[in-house]
């Protein structure tokens, strides 16, 4: 890149540094507004100083990257159902792209398709404030269902293997308490048989997103972090709380593969059908330090594995014809997970996997109650700890109990295995409604 800087204070300043036939550096001071949509050429930067900003024009996308292009230091504001931040599809290769401590109103989307057959990206501290990720049509699709883009989408479209996309991504945050993201809140992720993406840390901080679909819709979900197929993830970390808000948002999903996944903040869902964490991929680790909570109908705490179309439960799951799973973890640790909704069972486990240690207990409080998988609507009891047909542990430990409160409501539903189990504290139903025996 030249070292030659422009600096902007006004927006025609900023229009002609961009129009410039070099790549000089553009360095904004002040508050712009009124922009057109901005493209850098390959190699150029773009800069603030002293809380700078850029407003663009109502129903114009912000930003436009090639290649090797870095944004530092600025805030970048669209209509929040627009692109603040995005890459150009017709420019060949991004390169490396840099992104640190911006803030955006308007999605930020990393896509690599078309000509931008893969780079790497790096991002620090990118907080998209205000955004709607719902009217993009491309959506990633598997298990029976469509995910709508996040505030913040990282997403190979490619169909060659070997158009690859690393990244390294630390302190991305969407949304505020009071404002939602609607759609997903961060996604990242490749497609199951195309272009991978490998990331070595995938770092969150506080996150609140809110899908916005219609409750009883079954094909469509979202998520609060979302990591999808083609996905090959060393680490997870969520610093801050993750919240959904809406039906059928997830607030942690994992389709590929991950190392290490570590929540340190409380996770948490409000809507129905909205689980705490689902896996149908590859974990190695997961701990989640903070409390797992739902309250919505449906809204399972955890989900490992997915029963697929091709197999059937017979009389409620006492035995089967040969499964057919996705997801596997090797080692759990929760420190307690509560639901509060009807069919909202705590743990949920259709795979056979590892150990799991859960050290406040695991608590529902709900009874009987519709829970959508696969577009197929079943009827589910609250269950604090259920075993499907396939599923096993190696190993379960659980202190402070395994309690449920709903009338009628078992503690454990077995129809799988488990190796060794050690529950201390209150273990069993307490709310009534089983005959004395």
């Amino acid at each position: 890149m030249s070292g030659t800087l422009r600096v902007a204070t006004t927006t025609a300043e900023l229009v002609e540094a961009a129009q410039a036939a070099d790549n000089a550096a553009i360095e904004v001071r002040g508050a712009l507004e009124g922009a057109p949509s901005l493209r850098l050429k390959p190699g150029q930067k773009l800069q603030g100083v002293s809380g700078a900003s850029i407003q663009f024009d109502p129903g114009q996308d912000g930003v436009v990257l090639t290649a090797d292009n870095t944004v530092d230091g600025i805030e970048l504001r669209t209509d929040p159902d627009r692109r603040a931040l995005f890459n150009d599809a017709s420019a060949a290769g991004f390169g490396r792209l840099a992104l640190t401590h911006l803030k955006t109103t308007g999605c930020v989307r990393l896509i690599a398709e078309g000509a931008a057959f893969g780079g790497h990206v790096e991002a620090r501290n990118v907080h998209v404030v205000e955004a709607d990720a719902r009217a993009f049509e491309d959506r990633p699709s598997s298990f029976g269902v469509e995910v709508i883009p996040g505030a913040f989408t990282l997403w190979n479209r490619q169909t060659s293997r070997d158009r690859r996309v690393s990244a390294e991504l630390r302190g991305i945050l969407a949304g505020r308490a009071e404002l939602p993201v609607r759609g997903s809140g961060v996604l990242v992720g490749g497609t199951h048989e195309g272009g991978p993406v490998s990331i070595s840390l995938l770092e969150t901080g506080e996150i609140f997103s809110d899908g916005g679909i219609s409750p009883g819709t079954a094909d469509r979900i979202a998520g609060g972090v979302f990591v999808l197929q083609g996905t090959g993830i060393d680490e997870v970390r969520n610093l801050g709380p993750v919240n959904t808000f809406g039906a059928n948002d997830m607030v942690l999903d994992n389709w590929g593969r991950v190392e290490r996944w570590h929540a340190q903040g409380k996770v948490t869902s409000y809507g129905p059908n909205g689980i705490g964490f689902v896996n149908l991929g590859e974990l190695g680790t997961l701990t989640i330090d903070a409390l797992l909570e739902t309250h919505g109908l449906g809204a399972c705490g955890f989900n490992c594995g997915e029963v697929k179309e091709d197999s059937a439960e017979i009389d409620g799951g006492a035995a089967s014809s040969a499964q057919s799973l996705d997801g596997t973890v090797r080692q759990v640790t929760f420190e307690r997970v509560v639901t509060r909704g009807d069919g909202a069972v705590g743990l949920q486990i259709a795979v056979p996997i590892g150990r799991v240690l859960v050290r406040s207990g695991v608590e529902t409080f709900g009874g009987l109650g519709a829970s959508l998988a696969r577009g197929v609507v079943m009827r589910l009891a609250a269950v604090a700890l259920s075993i499907k047909p396939g599923g096993s542990m190696r190993e379960l430990v659980i202190n402070d109990g395994l309690t449920t409160h709903g009338k009628g409501i078992e503690a454990l539903e077995l129809h799988g295995q488990i190796e060794a189990v050690q529950i201390s504290g209150a273990a069993g139903p307490k709310g009534g409604g089983f005959k004395a025996t």
